[in-house]
C-alpha cells in the first residue's frame, strides 16, 4: 500500500501546480487593475465579487462534501450520488437565475448601480455554471482525476486573464474610436469594474464546455430518498458554511454601511482587497490542501492509524504554511511594488491577511472531526460563533480604523473559531494533536520575521542576503522542532 502521506503529498502537488499557475496568472492583473482602475472602481469589483462568493456557498447547497461521504460508503453507487446531486444543484440556480433576470433592473438600481442591469445577470450566470460544475469538480477529486481537474481549471483561469487583457489593452482602444462597436452592449465602452465580470463570465462558459463529456456520463433519474440524505448531511455544512464565507467576506458589504468615511468606502474597500491580494499565495495552498485532504481524510478513515496521519498532517501543514509566511513577510517590500501607488497605503494589513490564512489551513485540518464522524450540526454553532466575533469586531472597530479593523476580525473570527473546535473535537473525535509542535512552528515564524523588523536599514542587495539567511534560519528551527517531537514520540 502507498504511503498515505505521500499520496497526499502527490495528489496536493498536482491540485497546487494548477493552482498556484491560476493565482499567479490572475494575480498578474492586479498590477493592471490597480494602475487602470481608481480605488473606488477596484472597489466596487470586489464588492461584486463578495455577494458571488456568498451565494457560491448558499447555491451548492454543502453538496461537494456530502458527495465524498455516500460515494466513498462501502457499496455506494458514485456516478448514482453525483447525479443526484448536479440535478439538485442545477435546479436550484436555475431558479435563483430566472428572479436576477426579472428584477436585474430593480437590484442594479437598489445597491447604487442604476444602468448596469447586465451585471446582475451575469452575476447570476456565473453562480449557475460554477455552482452546478462543481459538484462535476468534486467527482474527479472523488476519482482521483487530479490532472485532469488540474488542466481544466488552469484553462478557465487563462482564459479570465485573456479576456480581461484583451478588453483592458485592446479593445477599450477600440472602444474609444468606435463607440457604438458591438462589445459594448455587454461591457461600458470604457474601461471600468464590468470587465473583470464579464471575463469571469467567459471563463465559466469555456469551463463547461471542456467538463461537457463528464457531465454527460451522469445519469438524471432522481432518487429522492438518495437527495433527502445527501441534503440531510449536506445542509448542515453549507449553513456552516455560510458563516465561514460571510467571515471572508463580510466586511466588504459592511463598508457600505459603518466605515470610517461613509463617502469614500468604496475607495478603500479597493485598497484593502488589494492589499488582501498580496497574501493569495498562503489562501492558495490552504485551497489546494482542502482538494487533496478532504477526499484523502475520508478515505482513510478506517485505516488502523488514521488519526496518527491526521496528526502528522497538521504538523507537516503548519511548517510548510509558516515557511511562507516568512518567506512573504521579509520580501514585501518588493512584493509591495506590485500594487498601484495609490494602493500601497493598505499593505500594513498583508502580514495580519497572511495569519489569518494560517488559522484557516489549521482549522480545516481540525474540523475533520465533525465531518468523519457526521455530526456535521456542530458546524453550524463553530461558524457561528465566528460570524459574531466578525461582526462585533468590525461594529466596534470599523467605524473608527476602516480596514484594518476588518482585518484584525479575521484573525479574532478564525482564533474562535479553531479553539472552539478543537475542545469539542477532543470530547466527540479525538485526534492526538501535539499543539506544543504547532505552537512552536507557528513561534519560530513570526520570531523570524520579527527579529528582520529589528534589523537597521540596508543596501538592496545586503538585505536581500540577510533576509534569505533568516528564511534559512526558520527552516532549521522548524528542522529541530521536528527532530525533537520524532525522539519524543519515539521515547
Amino acid at each position: 500500500m502507498a504511503n498515505p502521506i505521500k499520496q497526499l503529498a502527490g495528489e496536493t502537488a498536482i491540485y497546487g501546480l494548477s493552482t498556484i499557475l491560476a493565482r499567479v496568472i490572475n494575480f498578474a492583473l492586479v498590477p493592471l487593475y490597480t494602475r487602470v482602475l481608481t480605488q473606488t472602481q477596484y472597489g466596487v469589483f470586489s464588492e461584486f465579487m463578495a455577494y458571488i462568493a456568498m451565494l457560491q456557498v448558499v447555491l451548492t447547497l454543502g453538496l461537494e462534501t456530502g458527495c465524498f461521504r455516500y460515494a466513498s460508503k462501502e457499496g455506494a453507487d458514485p456516478k448514482r450520488v453525483f447525479s443526484n446531486a448536479f440535478v439538485t444543484v442545477f435546479g436550484v440556480c436555475a431558479l435563483f437565475l430566472a428572479c436576477l433576470i426579472a428584477f436585474s433592473g430593480e437590484i442594479a438600481t437598489g445597491f447604487g448601480y442604476p444602468g448596469f442591469d447586465n451585471l446582475i445577470i451575469y452575476c447570476g450566470l456565473i453562480l449557475l455554471i460554477d455552482c452546478t460544475t462543481a459538484i462535476l469538480f468534486a467527482k474527479l477529486r472523488h476519482e482521483h482525476k487530479a490532472l485532469k481537474f488540474a488542466v481544466i481549471k488552469t484553462i478557465k483561469i487563462l482564459t479570465e486573464v485573456g479576456v480581461n487583457l484583451l478588453l483592458y489593452l485592446v479593445m477599450a482602444a477600440r472602444f474609444a474610436t468606435n463607440p457604438d462597436h458591438w462589445l459594448t452592449r455587454f461591457v461600458s465602452a470604457s474601461p471600468d469594474f464590468t470587465y473583470p465580470i464579464f471575463a469571469i463570465l467567459i471563463s465559466c462558459l469555456v469551463c463547461l464546455v471542456l467538463i461537457a463529456p463528464d457531465l454527460l456520463k451522469l445519469t438524471f433519474r432522481l432518487d429522492g430518498k438518495l437527495i433527502r440524505r445527501l441534503l440531510a448531511y449536506s445542509l448542515p455544512l453549507m449553513i456552516a458554511g455560510l458563516p465561514g464565507i460571510m467571515n471572508d467576506v463580510l466586511d466588504r458589504v459592511l463598508m457600505r454601511f459603518i466605515n470610517a468615511d461613509p463617502v469614500n468606502w468604496r475607495a478603500d474597500l479597493g485598497v484593502y482587497q488589494a492589499a488582501v491580494k498580496l497574501a493569495v499565495i498562503m489562501q492558495l495552498f490552504v485551497q489546494m490542501f482542502r482538494y487533496a485532504a478532504e477526499p484523502f481524510f475520508f478515505q482513510r478513515e478506517r485505516d488502523k492509524d488514521s488519526k496518527k496521519i491526521y496528526a502528522d498532517v497538521l504538523n507537516y501543514f503548519t511548517a510548510f504554511c509558516m515557511f511562507g509566511f516568512v518567506v512573504l513577510m521579509l520580501f514585501m517590500d518588493e512584493i509591495g511594488l506590485l500594487l498601484g501607488k495609490d494602493f500601497r497605503v493598505g499593505l500594513s494589513i498583508t502580514p495580519i491577511m497572511l495569519m489569518a490564512y494560517v488559522i484557516t489551513g489549521v482549522l480545516f485540518n481540525v474540523n475533520i472531526w465533525y465531518k468523519l464522524s457526521e455530526k456535521t450540526g456542530y458546524a453550524v454553532w463553530i461558524t457561528l460563533a465566528g460570524l459574531v466575533v466578525t461582526i462585533v469586531v468590525n461594529l466596534l472597530f470599523m467605524p473608527k480604523y476602516s480596514y484594518h479593523a476588518a482585518a484584525w476580525g479575521h484573525i479574532a473570527s478564525y482564533l474562535t473559531m479553531l479553539v472552539l473546535t478543537a475542545w469539542l473535537g477532543r470530547r466527540h473525535y479525538p485526534i492526538p494533536y501535539n499543539w506544543g509542535v504547532v505552537l512552536l512552528l507557528t513561534a519560530a515564524g513570526l520570531g523570524t520575521w520579527g527579529v528582520s523588523r529589528l534589523l537597521p536599514e540596508m543596501d538592496l542587495w545586503i538585505k536581500i542576503i540577510v533576509h534569505l539567511l533568516l528564511v534559512l534560519v526558520y527552516l532549521g528551527l522548524a528542522f529541530i522542532i521536528f527532530v525533537f517531537h520524532k525522539k519524543k514520540s519515539a521515547a
